[in-house]
């Protein structure tokens, strides 16, 4: 084989083996101290915006959860039949921020009452979801949800799920920190989306993330 040929083989092999490294499924385990949250609420890019503004929060990652396709691809998520949803997880430190203060959160920053999506982003893709790791996550989650339909607060039945977390899929590359690194594009497409404008319909003016 020409020694050309050679290296040009050698690096399509190196790519795939990158790309196929970035869609490998996270199991979610944080380090030592950590805890880890998954949470659906739409457009992950917003989701990551939320979530990165909590104080305790390390790291946030948009990606994929809970469909029946190994290794998803953006593409294939957003055409609605791997039976994902586009998820953030999210990795904290319960000593600075609770998982309670997590949910509540959540909440605030999405839309409840919704059930064929967020916003104007529609599909089961888009559905909210809290994916629970763990019994603890979970009855606090199906607490919260209880609480906040007891509320009176929304109009509608709650639609979001709680459901148990599985494989975490990250989305590729250029979503990650999206509303930083095309933020005129993000901004556009958050304000064209309605999104602030719905929220502050169903919750008031914007609350501070939590702090302890």
């Amino acid at each position: 084989m020409p020694r050309l040929l050679q290296s040009l083989v050698a690096l399509g092999a190196l790519i795939f083996s990158s790309a196929a490294i970035a869609q490998t499924p996270q199991s979610g385990a944080p380090a030592s101290g950590q805890a880890v949250a998954t949470f659906a609420g739409g457009c992950f890019w917003c989701m990551e915006e939320a979530y990165e503004k909590v104080a305790g929060v390390n790291s946030v990652v948009s990606g994929f959860m809970g469909g029946s396709v190994a290794n998803p691809t953006y593409k294939q998520v957003s055409g609605g039949s791997t039976g994902h949803a586009e998820v953030v997880q999210v990795i904290f430190d319960p000593a600075k921020v609770t998982y309670q203060q997590l949910v509540d959160w959540f909440w605030v920053n999405i839309d409840p009452g919704d059930a064929s999506g967020q916003f104007c982003d529609k599909g089961s893709e888009y559905r909210s979801a809290i994916f629970f790791h763990g019994d603890e996550q979970k009855r606090i989650a199906q607490a919260s949800k209880e609480k906040l339909q007891a509320s009176g607060r929304l109009k509608q039945p709650i639609a979001t799920e709680i459901t148990t977390a599985d494989a975490f899929y990250p989305a590729e590359d250029y979503h990650q920190d999206y509303y930083k690194k095309s933020s005129a594009r993000y901004q556009y497409y958050k304000y064209g989306c309605g999104r602030a404008a719905r929220l502050e319909q169903i919750w008031g003016k914007p609350a501070p993330p939590p702090t302890q």
